[in-house]
């Protein structure tokens, strides 16, 4: 299986990709069409994409998806996006960003995208024909600025404003659509600490720890942390890190050549044997087994 990394370094310097612009944090691609070419790819920043032609579909952290002509796939970071079958016209636009711009531009509105994207999972989405007219015009303003000098001594910042404003259009789309069918959004105090409690789950690599060790380093207690992850998910807090944690394995297993020994340091299990078990009572195979799967 050919796996593409997917990050700011890849997508700038891979000359088949056509990067409308890029800086630190962000990478706007015009067209995508070499993506074509993978199976499988690991998608190390936020995306947010639009399909403008033809068709894809694969699996989402193992999750069946599709995407079809003008619709939009919202992926968080460290997703795997593997067993892709595309259309020959497939083609698409697409945003990526890293998680400090995303909540530079959210702030108090990050609870949304992580409601939407982690305890709803809502990836793919249907847009109506004025979504498409306000994100077409969004992208002809970009593309002026696309073409300005880079001399331009507020080019980058201009960027940015123009993106905030679209990715906050986003994410009142999005809201307005849990509110058609499911219970608000709660944004308080609680809500809060839930999504501290995500953003440090998905910021870690050793993702393996106890409830105690994340409600430490969110200065609350194990009990409370549970207990709010159950209030704001129907998940426990041991549920949510089970399920990352998981996520990791199959990654690592499927998508590199790690031996299962660099596998078990990476993810912190004592030692191959512990980790093997761990394997075979959630995947219902041995590591080596579930590799070859």
């Amino acid at each position: 299986m050919q796996q593409e990394e997917i990050t700011l370094q890849t997508l700038t310097d891979n000359e088949d990709i056509r990067v409308g612009y890029s800086d630190n944090d962000i990478v706007i691609i015009d067209s995508i069409q070499k993506f074509a070419e993978f199976s499988a790819a690991h998608v190390s920043m936020n995306a947010i994409t639009i399909c403008t032609q033809g068709k894809v579909q694969g699996t989402l952290n193992g999750q069946p998806m599709e995407m079809h002509k003008n619709q939009a796939a919202i992926i968080p970071q460290n997703v795997i996006v593997s067993d892709l079958l595309v259309s020959p016209d497939f083609d698409l636009k697409a945003l990526f960003l890293t998680n400090r711009i995303l909540q530079g531009f959210l702030r108090e509105k990050m609870p949304i995208w992580n409601d939407v994207v982690y305890v709803r999972k809502m990836h793919i989405i249907t847009l109506e024909d004025e979504d498409l007219q306000f994100y077409s015009n969004f992208y002809e303003m970009l593309s002026l600025c696309f073409n300005k000098n880079d001399d331009h001594p507020f080019l980058t910042d201009v960027i940015q404003s123009l993106l905030r404003a679209a990715i906050l259009g986003l994410c009142g789309a999005l809201k307005q659509r849990v509110l058609v069918d499911k219970i608000p959004l709660d944004v308080g105090t609680s809500s809060n600490y839930f999504q501290h409690f995500l953003d440090l789950l998905h910021s870690v690599d050793v993702k393996r720890r106890t409830v105690e060790w994340y409600a430490t380093e969110l200065c609350i207690t194990p009990k409370y942390l549970s207990a709010l992850c159950k209030k704001h998910s129907g998940k426990t807090a041991n549920e949510w890190i089970t399920e990352h944690v998981l996520e990791d394995i199959r990654y690592y297993l499927k998508q590199t050549d790690y031996s299962i020994k660099q596998i078990c340091n990476q993810l912190g299990f004592p030692n191959a044997s512990f980790f093997g078990k761990y394997v075979k009572e959630h995947f219902g195979m041995t590591p080596i087994q579930f590799r070859q799967h």
